[in-house]
C-alpha cells in the first residue's frame, strides 16, 4: 500500500489538486478505468480499501460501487515516477463499467487476460451438471482423471515437438494448459499461485 514517505511526495500543486488514478485488476492485469483523486478521496480510498474518488461532475468524494454494489477492493496504490499519477491495482466486485463490462475501455483487452477470463469459467464449472460440459465432466472423474489427463496431454505435447509438427504442438499444447488450469482448480490452486511460485524462485 502507499506508504507516508510516498504520500508526501505526491505533486497536488502539479495538477491542481486532482491526481489521476488509472485502476488496474490486481490479478489478470486488465486495465479497468480512469478516475480522479484529490487528498480526501485519497485518504477515504486508504481508510475503506475500496477506491474512492473526487467526481468533477458531482463536486463530491464518490466510492466506485457506492450505487451498484460493484466496488473496487484496494490491493495496492503506487505513484508515478513524477509523483503526479497513481496506479491502483484493485479487485472488482462485479463490472467496472455502467455498461456493463469488465473495463471502461471496451475490448482494448491484453492477450493474457484471456487465461485469467479461461480459468475463471473453469472455476464456474466445478459445481456445474456433469451433462453439461466436458469441463464439469472432467471434474466429476475426479482428480485421479483429470491428472491422467495432464499426463497424457504432456505426452502428446512432447511427441508433436520431437517430430516437429509445429499445428501439432500448438494443439498438444493448448490440450496441456487446458487440462492443468482444470487440475489446478480441482486442487484448489490457481494460476495466480503459479506464478507467484515462479516470481518466489526467479528471485
Amino acid at each position: 500500500m502507499l506508504t507516508e514517505q510516498q504520500r508526501g511526495q505526491l505533486d497536488w500543486q502539479k495538477t491542481d489538486g486532482l491526481l489521476p488514478a488509472i485502476v488496474q485488476h490486481a490479478v489478470s492485469g486488465e486495465v479497468l478505468m480512469l478516475g480522479y483523486m484529490n487528498p480526501a478521496a485519497l485518504d477515504e480510498t486508504l481508510a475503506s480499501g475500496k477506491v474512492t474518488f473526487y467526481s468533477r461532475s458531482k463536486q463530491r468524494l464518490w466510492t466506485k460501487g457506492e450505487s451498484s454494489g460493484h466496488f473496487l477492493n484496494v490491493a495496492s496504490i503506487t505513484p508515478d515516477c513524477d509523483n503526479d499519477t497513481l496506479l491502483v491495482l484493485a479487485r472488482p466486485v462485479g463490472p467496472t463499467c455502467h455498461l456493463g463490462t469488465s473495463s471502461c475501455f471496451g475490448d482494448a483487452h491484453h492477450e493474457a487476460l484471456f487465461l485469467y477470463q479461461l480459468e475463471e469459467l473453469l472455476a464456474a464449472r466445478k459445481t456445474a451438471d456433469p451433462a453439461s460440459s466436458y469441463t464439469a465432466k472432467l471434474y466429476a472423474s475426479g482428480t485421479k482423471r483429470i491428472a491422467q489427463k495432464v499426463g497424457e496431454e504432456g505426452v502428446e505435447t512432447a511427441l508433436a515437438a520431437t517430430v516437429h509438427d509445429s499445428e501439432e504442438l500448438k494443439n498438444e499444447a493448448s490440450d496441456l494448459v487446458y487440462h492443468l488450469l482444470v487440475l489446478l482448480q480441482d486442487q484448489g490452486l490457481s494460476l495466480q499461485d503459479v506464478i507467484n511460485n515462479l516470481k518466489s524462485r526467479h528471485k
